[in-house]
C-alpha cells in the first residue's frame, strides 16, 4: 500500500552565488478587472473571487548576461538539479533554494533540422524541438516535476488529474517518485494502450470514465475541492511554471537567436500558454529583444480554440490583447479527432492562450485528419518519431506557408509535444491503409489514405526474393 505521508527530498544547498533578485511571488488572477493577488502557497486553481484564471507573478532582477553564463555553466554540473532542463532555469521559478524537489531528469529535449520536413511544408529550413524525449515521452513531465514539487510543499496527499494519456502518465511516474498516492481520470477506450500501459505500471490508480476528456475535468474538478487532495491539470499555474523554462532552453540551444515563428499543437491549450508566458518573461528579463509568434494547431474536428480565435480576428476593434470584449469560447460537446491528446472540446486554459497568441501576432487553426496523418509519415522520414497530435504543427506550418503567413525564408520552430511510440497503433494502421476517422462533416467512417505509406512486405527467405524486395522498396521510396 501506498504511503500517504509526503516525503521529504533532501537538496544540496547550490554553491553558486545569487545574480538575481525576487520579490515574493503570488498568485494573480489575469482578469485585469480583477487582478486579486493570493499567496504563493494558496491551494487555488481559479481565482475565489471572480472564477478567472491565475499566474504565478514575482519581479526579478538579474543581470542577463550573467544569468546565461550561469545556466550555461550549469550544463557541465553533476548536481540533480541542474541535470533537469526545468531547475536549472530556476531562477525563473518561484521556489526557495530548500524546496523538495521531484526530478526525473526532465526537459533536456533535443532540437533537430528537419529538411525532409520544411521542402514538404515549403520553407528553406525547418527545426524541430522535440518534448517527447522527455522522461515519460510528453511535454507533460516539465510541467509535472513543478506540480509534484509544490504537492510535497503544501502537504498533499492525494494527487489527481483527468487526462487523454500523457498527463496520466507523466502524473503516474512523478506521483511515484514522490510516494504520493496518485488518482487518473480517463475516457474510457478514447485512450492509446501505450499511455494506459505507463499509467498501470507507474502504480496508479486508473478510473474510467464513459464519456469524454472534458467529462472528466468537469468530475476532478469537484473532487479536488478535497484539501487533501491536490489537482494538476493545466488548470493548475504550477504546471504552466514548469512547462514555460521550454522557452529558456529552447533559446539556450539557439544561442540566444529568437526564430520568427513557433508553433505548437493546441489541445488543452497549458502548452501554448506555458510558452507564451516562458518568452514574455525571458524578454521582460532582458534576455532577449523580442518574442517569437506563437501559433496553435488543432484538429479540425476538435477546435474550440480555432472557431474562438478566427471570431476574435474577424470581429473589428477585438483582435488586440486587450480581452475586455473577447467573444467567449464556444464548447465542442462530442470531439473527434484520432489525435487523442488532442481531443479537447472544452480547453479549460483558452484565455491564457489567447492573451499569449494575440501578444505575439500569431495565429490559430486547424488541419484535418488527412493533414495530420501525412504531416506525421514525413516527419517519421527524417528519422524522428511523433505520436499524431505533434505532427498537427507540421501540417500546419504547410498550411501557413501556403497561405503567406509564414514567409518561406523565416525561422521556424515546430514543437513536438509526444514520442511516436506513445499511439503506434496509429502509425502501422497509416502505413498499411487501414487508418480510419470520423468524417470533419458527415462523422461517417472514413478510410484515410497512406500517401507516404511503408508497409511491411511478406518475402521468401531466399537471397534473391530479399534483394528484389529491398529493390521494389527502394523503388516505392524513390517515388514519394
Amino acid at each position: 500500500m501506498l504511503s500517504l505521508t509526503p516525503i521529504s527530498i533532501a537538496i544540496m544547498p547550490t554553491t553558486t552565488p545569487h545574480i538575481a533578485t525576487r520579490t515574493t511571488a503570488t498568485q494573480r488572477c489575469i482578469d485585469p478587472s480583477c487582478a486579486t493577488r493570493f499567496e504563493i502557497n494558496e491551494r487555488i486553481y481559479v481565482c475565489p473571487r471572480c472564477g478567472g484564471l491565475l499566474d504565478v507573478v514575482q519581479e526579478l532582477t538579474t543581470d542577463p548576461e550573467q544569468l546565461q553564463t550561469l545556466w550555461t555553466r550549469r550544463l557541465a554540473s553533476f548536481e540533480a538539479r541542474d541535470r533537469s532542463g526545468v531547475w536549472r532555469y530556476r531562477e525563473l521559478l518561484p521556489f526557495a533554494d530548500d524546496a523538495p524537489i521531484v526530478s526525473l531528469a526532465e526537459g533536456n529535449t533535443p532540437i533537430y533540422d528537419a529538411p525532409i520536413s520544411a521542402v514538404y511544408c515549403g520553407l528553406n529550413a525547418l527545426t524541430l524541438k522535440h518534448q517527447g524525449c522527455n522522461p515519460t515521452g510528453s511535454f507533460k513531465d516539465t510541467g509535472m516535476t513543478v506540480a509534484i514539487t509544490q504537492a510535497l510543499i503544501l502537504g498533499a496527499q492525494t494527487v489527481v488529474c483527468a487526462s487523454t494519456g500523457n498527463t496520466a502518465a507523466s502524473l503516474a511516474a512523478y506521483a511515484a517518485r514522490a510516494k504520493l498516492q496518485c488518482a487518473i481520470l480517463v475516457p474510457r477506450g478514447q485512450i492509446s494502450h501505450a499511455k494506459l500501459a505507463q499509467s498501470l505500471d507507474y502504480g496508479a490508480a486508473v478510473l474510467e470514465l464513459d464519456g469524454n476528456f472534458d467529462d472528466a475535468m468537469r468530475v476532478i474538478r469537484e473532487l479536488a475541492e478535497d484539501e487533501s487532495i491536490y489537482l494538476v491539470n493545466s488548470i493548475n499555474p504550477f504546471r504552466i511554471e514548469g512547462q514555460k523554462t521550454v522557452a529558456a532552453e529552447l533559446l539556450h540551444q539557439r544561442g540566444w537567436e529568437v526564430p520568427d515563428h513557433v508553433v505548437v499543437p493546441g489541445g488543452n491549450l497549458g502548452n501554448s500558454t506555458a510558452l507564451g508566458k516562458g518568452f514574455a518573461e525571458l524578454k521582460d528579463l532582458g534576455l532577449i529583444d523580442r518574442i517569437p509568434r506563437l501559433s496553435v494547431v488543432q484538429a479540425e474536428g476538435a477546435a474550440p480554440f480555432a472557431n474562438l480565435f478566427k471570431s476574435v480576428a474577424q470581429t473589428p476593434g477585438v483582435a488586440g490583447p486587450d480581452w475586455n470584449d473577447w467573444p467567449a469560447l464556444t464548447a465542442i460537446e462530442h470531439p473527434h479527432t484520432l489525435a487523442t491528446a488532442i481531443k479537447i472540446g472544452a480547453p479549460v486554459s483558452w484565455p491564457k492562450a489567447l492573451r499569449s497568441v494575440l501578444a505575439s501576432g500569431g495565429t490559430v487553426l486547424s488541419v484535418s485528419e488527412q493533414e495530420m496523418a501525412d504531416a506525421k509519415a514525413i516527419i517519421g522520414r527524417e528519422g524522428v518519431g511523433c505520436e499524431p497530435a505533434s505532427a498537427s504543427t507540421v501540417a500546419g506550418i504547410k498550411r501557413l506557408v501556403a497561405d503567406g503567413v509564414i514567409d518561406p525564408g523565416e525561422d521556424v520552430v515546430a514543437v513536438l509535444t509526444g514520442h511516436v511510440l506513445k499511439d503506434t497503433d496509429y502509425a502501422i494502421k497509416y502505413h498499411e491503409e487501414k487508418l480510419t476517422s470520423d468524417d470533419d462533416d458527415t462523422l461517417e467512417r472514413r478510410r484515410l489514405t497512406g500517401t507516404y505509406r511503408n508497409p511491411p512486405a511478406l518475402v521468401e527467405a531466399t537471397k534473391a526474393a530479399i534483394l528484389e524486395g529491398l529493390r521494389r522498396h527502394t523503388s516505392t521510396q524513390d517515388t514519394m
